[in-house]
């Protein structure tokens, strides 16, 4: 489990460089979902309002590379997440202050009624285009070695998420869908994120042609290459099955490959 630091615990100087741009903060509540940070504070300001303070320690290389990405590609996915109101460095911490999101986590459950909402922010993701900070190919993320034809079979130009599990779908009591934590990003085919999002559907039990009927309801998904699909669904139950092995993988592989029935 990640750790998890309390407004009270961290260092003096971050709490008063916060304070010094929120006003004083009158309540704190840890968000226990998520991996990447070591501070997730809702918190509630006399002048800022409701935040959402998420934090690692500068010591964190792994951590800061995530709150970096974050950083770096706030403004150019400020259509489908929220937004960065302040940034802080100080007492060993980086820290950002994201606009607060009031609302939940998605429901993928068969009979669901968030998907519209889910439909219309990824559609609009289909349209985010390569920032102007470099981002790896979605090839260089997968651990095993590709070959040079499935490297170029997943090149592409859109920016992606790359990891649409329900912790990191929000559904504001304004009814739309707010895609956060965008510490893993990569660029590729504009298919990708839905497709990652059709086989979470399958996890919480939507039956596969109800995942895929969804699927193709994506112009980029029916365009998509026959060829740069297949490399997707191999390259990653490969990797699937070499971290898990091929017992554990088998189900989520096996999810993976009902995407092979279309385009």
């Amino acid at each position: 489990m990640t750790e998890r630091v309390q407004w009270e615990e961290l260092p003096v100087e971050l709490r008063a460089a916060v304070e010094a741009r929120t006003g004083p903060v009158i309540a704190a509540e840890t968000v226990a979902s998520g991996f990447n940070c070591t501070l997730a504070l809702k918190v509630h300001t006399r002048r800022g309002g409701r935040l959402f303070l998420k934090g690692v320690r500068v010591s964190d290389t792994a951590g800061m590379d995530g709150l970096l990405w974050e950083q770096q590609l706030n403004k150019v996915v400020g259509d489908v997440g929220p937004t960065i109101c302040h940034q802080f460095e100080a007492g060993g911490w980086l820290a950002l202050a994201f606009i607060h999101i009031d609302g939940r986590h998605v429901d993928y459950a068969p009979g669901t009624g968030d998907l519209e909402a889910v439909t219309r922010t990824l559609r609009r993701m289909q349209h985010l285009g390569p920032p102007a900070v470099h981002v790896p190919q979605l090839s260089d993320r997968f651990d095993g070695p590709l070959t040079r034809e499935e490297a170029a079979a997943l090149h592409g130009t859109n920016l992606l998420h790359t990891d649409t599990n329900p912790h990191n779908v929000m559904i504001g009591r304004d009814g739309a869908a707010y895609v956060v934590d965008w510490a893993m990003p990569a660029l590729g085919p504009a298919w990708v994120d839905v497709a990652y999002t059709a086989r979470w559907l399958m996890a919480f039990g939507q039956p596969p042609e109800d995942a895929m009927a969804w699927l193709n309801g994506f112009t980029s998904w029916r365009q998509a290459d026959r060829a740069a699909v297949e490399t997707f669904v191999e390259v990653t139950c490969r990797e699937a099955t070499a971290r898990l092995g091929e017992k554990d993988s088998a189900p989520t592989n096996a999810r993976f490959r009902h995407l092979l029935g279309s385009p």
